[in-house]
């Protein structure tokens, strides 16, 4: 907005405010970027370590390194984030609202297995996929969200293209049973990751800063993820080793750095239009990952052609649908007496 010497506010030129959108549209779509980024660091981790769960410890690992440098030096955060345990033993707000992380464990161990031999492009549009029919079923049911919203035309049509999308990128490993059973990890994760924000935004709220509730997720997805190594080992089927290159180490503070730039732009952008840009970067960037990077992965056409299926059920599903009424408890996961519910969807999971 401009301010003209009589003191009156006037809003700034159509032509500016598009020039400004288009700008933070091209911001939103290079953050999504840094997904893929992930998905290539955690997968050439895997390949290196030769174990994809030793490879999602690591992720998981430094990002919460860096969280707990983050937040431990401050009195406020610190005593929050040592506060949740009493929480949880309490029942302050239901116990799987503590758990989310378990989701973000599932979708990273997944880029460790499956990445190397899928691709990231694969990878990221069976992921997205997952995501949009897990989006459309939490929205009917209200989970992360406080109203419920009704199975439309769009949302059910958004649902199958997802299938399609998930289908076209798998068409060229049809003959390869190992392959096809590797595209479960990274469906199923997008799957789980519906309800993830529903419980990190109670966590958010309980914690009074969302900065320990992402230090939480990590901390329950990394001891988790470890206490399933340590029965490997002890059965005698892993064994512990860490990678002597130093971009290999950067899976948590990739995903850090796209929740922060989300955060940030969302605030320019709206929650719509935030998530088709972003899901636009993850989907582009995954592509030229694979054909840019030796050894990450064969983009087909059917790839594309199932990226931008993919990218047109995010957008298809996203229409809003009439709200549906419902005079029971709180819809929000977790939603207990004396609790507002969110008055808006969170836009991104939390990962590693």
């Amino acid at each position: 907005m401009t301010t003209s010497p009589d003191n009156v506010v006037h809003d700034r030129p159509p032509v500016a405010k598009t020039a400004s959108v288009g700008l933070f549209v091209l911001f939103t779509v290079l953050a999504g970027t840094l997904g893929p980024m992930q998905s290539a660091v955690n997968g050439r981790l895997g390949a290196d370590l030769g174990d994809g769960h030793l490879a999602s410890i690591v992720s998981f690992g430094s990002g919460l390194l860096l969280m707990l440098v983050i937040i431990l030096p401050r009195p406020s955060t610190r005593r929050a984030f040592l506060a949740l345990p009493g929480h949880l033993r309490r029942g302050t707000i239901p116990w799987p609202n503590f758990f989310a992380g378990l989701c973000g464990a599932m979708i990273v161990l997944s880029e460790g297995i499956s990445v190397g031999a899928l691709g990231v492009a694969t990878f990221q549009t069976a992921l997205i996929s997952g995501m949009v029919i897990s989006g459309v079923v939490c929205d009917r049911l209200g989970i992360g969200i406080p109203f419920k919203q009704a199975l439309s035309v769009f949302r059910l049509v958004g649902a199958l293209l997802a299938v399609v999308a998930t289908v076209l990128v798998v068409s060229p490993n049809f003959q390869t049973p190992h392959a096809l059973a590797l595209i479960v990890l990274p469906f199923a994760g997008g799957l789980l990751a519906g309800w993830q924000p529903a419980g990190n935004s109670n966590i958010g709220k309980l914690a009074g800063s969302m900065l320990v509730s992402i230090t939480w997720n990590f901390l329950i997805g990394f001891a988790f993820l470890t206490v399933a190594f340590l029965i490997r080992m002890s059965t005698g089927h892993a064994s512990f080793a860490l990678p002597d290159t130093w971009w290999m180490y950067l899976g948590g503070p990739l995903g850090l750095a796209s929740i922060a730039l989300m955060a940030l732009l969302v605030r320019r952008l709206g929650l719509l239009l935030l998530a088709l840009a972003s899901t636009a970067g993850q989907l582009v960037g995954s592509i030229l990952i694979d054909s840019l990077l030796p050894g990450m992965g064969v983009v087909h056409v059917v790839t594309v052609l199932g990226a931008l299926v993919a990218l047109c059920a995010s957008a298809i599903a996203m229409i809003p649908s009439k709200h549906v009424r419902d005079d029971e408890a709180p819809r929000q996961m977790g939603a207990h007496d004396g609790q507002e519910p969110d008055s808006e969807p969170e836009s991104q999971e939390v990962r590693s």
